[in-house]
């Protein structure tokens, strides 16, 4: 593989690069990451465990107040519960190991208690989201860092069907949200993935001011180019017919339109 080859398969073969000026092994990682779905049943050891919560801890986190928690799940029939919740993603009981990610503003109101405040700051939606950008930050981290010691990764956003539930089956207290899962394996060699394509920068990249002149035809570009990628893993091949899916309806969202309720449920109250 060239440093070229992971930049073409992201944004086709004909996108424009000079990034072979600019290049590292990192940028190499992180252009080559592919959600793995299929997984061997190797465990992953406590040690790896171990160095992938060291990375998550050393993303950003908002005034270092670390409102975020995250459960490892390795038993094969919690996992297979939670894989129910996620509309049975069979990845979740393949892989051995399922992160979820907590906005966690349980501790941080325990600390306020203690100082003798009343913790009121954190019913508010500024807190929660706080909670939840530092959780997704430190996710990521996680993730690139496993894909460097040859582990596979997938987030399933999918736990928010249910979170409830998800809060029931870990045990989780008040004031802690489940916000996503991390499955964590051994990528199976006989069921590779490939280098799913983005949008054309063009598309995602404003300068100085938000200007949607270029969408029409990088949208247009993108479904070609992503037509052909689907139609291969045996997908439905548009882009655009699942984003309309997505957000033309309720029901598109399984679920999730009832996060609010269910954040409330757990003691957010999004003020």
């Amino acid at each position: 593989m060239t440093v070229e080859d992971p930049y073409r398969a992201r944004y086709g073969p004909g996108a424009p690069t000079n990034l072979p000026d600019l290049w590292s092994d990192l940028v190499a990682a992180q252009l080559a990451h592919r959600s793995v779905r299929a997984y061997l049943p190797d465990p992953v050891s406590d040690a790896t465990l171990t160095t992938l919560i060291a990375a998550a801890q050393s993303a950003p986190s908002s005034s270092n107040l670390q409102l975020w928690s995250v459960v490892a799940v390795r038993d094969p029939r919690r996992r297979a519960r939670l894989a129910e919740v996620a509309g049975g993603q069979r990845h979740i009981t393949e892989a051995p190991l399922l992160l979820v990610w907590l906005a966690d503003l349980a501790r941080a109101r325990r600390i306020a208690a203690e100082a003798g405040a009343s913790g009121e700051g954190a019913d508010y939606l500024e807190s929660a989201l706080v909670a939840v950008i530092d959780a997704a930050l430190a996710a990521q981290n996680a993730a690139l860092a496993a894909e460097s010691l040859g582990l596979g990764t997938v987030f399933a956003g999918a736990l928010r069907n249910d979170p409830l539930a998800v809060s029931r089956e870990l045990g989780l207290p008040a004031h802690v949200f489940p916000v996503f899962g991390l499955v964590v394996g051994h990528p199976d060699p006989a069921r590779p993935t490939e280098i799913k394509p983005r949008l054309a920068q063009r598309v995602v990249l404003h300068h100085e001011r938000y200007d949607d002149s270029a969408q029409a035809d990088g949208i247009r570009d993108y479904e070609k180019l992503l037509a052909d990628f689907y139609a291969e893993a045996g997908l439905e091949p548009s882009w655009v017919r699942r984003v309309a899916d997505r957000f033309g309806s309720v029901e598109g969202l399984r679920g999730r339109d009832r996060l609010r309720e269910a954040f409330r449920r757990q003691g957010f109250q999004l003020r």
